[in-house]
């Protein structure tokens, strides 16, 4: 008698688990960025939409694959201490850091972040579920406290989630996510691309920033020296 055969288990790929790619994504490139751990919470808040919240919120819609919102909210310390370490990292003086968490250059940081973050995301999607999903540029906002904002994403079947995320000093912010419920489901066995590296991604945007100042500081040079040629000098 011939031994009973298993069938492969099709994998299944739920909105849940692009939940899960997004944390990941979160918590990576900040990590990296910052120099810091940032955590977020092994349990998952079901809610029943989005909204942006004091002191800080930030939304990303994309489209292609599946539709979606991202919503970040971050309090005014956990803003600033990411802010704060950011920078350094970045290799900026301290006298030189904004010390109110409404000044530009906070909600700026806060912003290229979260570039940095869905850049990432939207490159594990590509990689895990063979489909590609793009964006719009992440919207900054400093918000009163009175002030609560939806987002309409004009979703079929919306699915909302939150998650806590904790910086290294223990201040909290959170990531909201609505997309349509839906489902991917493997047809058969594929070879994933080459794995997408948070930390790649920001040396690849810290090298960008060394190179534009070098060509400034390059352009500043040749202009002064053609401008003595001129005068004989």
């Amino acid at each position: 008698m011939k031994p009973a055969t298993r069938k492969n288990k099709t994998k299944t790929i739920t909105t849940d688990d692009i939940l899960l790619t997004l944390c990941r994504s979160m918590s990576g490139v900040l990590t990296k960025a910052t120099q810091s751990p940032v955590n977020y919470s092994s349990m998952v808040q079901k809610i029943t939409k989005t909204s942006l919240k004091p002191d800080f919120g930030c939304f990303v819609l994309f489209d292609g694959g599946f539709s979606g919102l991202v919503v970040t909210n971050f309090t005014k310390d956990a803003a600033l201490e990411l802010y704060t370490r950011y920078m350094r990292n970045m290799g900026m003086p301290d006298e030189e850091l904004a010390i109110l968490h409404t000044s530009d250059e906070v909600g700026d940081v806060l912003g290229e972040l979260m570039n940095q973050i869905v850049g990432d995301f939207t490159g594990q999607i590509r990689k895990t579920l063979q489909t590609t999903i793009s964006q719009n540029q992440p919207k900054m906002l400093t918000l009163n406290k009175q002030v609560i904002l939806s987002v309409d994403t004009n979703l079929d079947r919306p699915q909302a989630r939150r998650v806590t995320f904790t910086t290294a000093n223990n201040h909290i912010f959170y990531l909201e996510l609505a997309m349509d419920k839906t489902e991917f489901i493997e047809l058969e066995g594929f070879e994933q691309e080459e794995e997408f590296d948070a930390d790649d991604l920001f040396e690849q945007h810290k090298s960008g920033n060394n190179k534009t100042s070098e060509i400034k500081d390059t352009t500043s040079q040749d202009f002064d020296d053609s401008l003595f040629d001129e005068l004989g000098i």
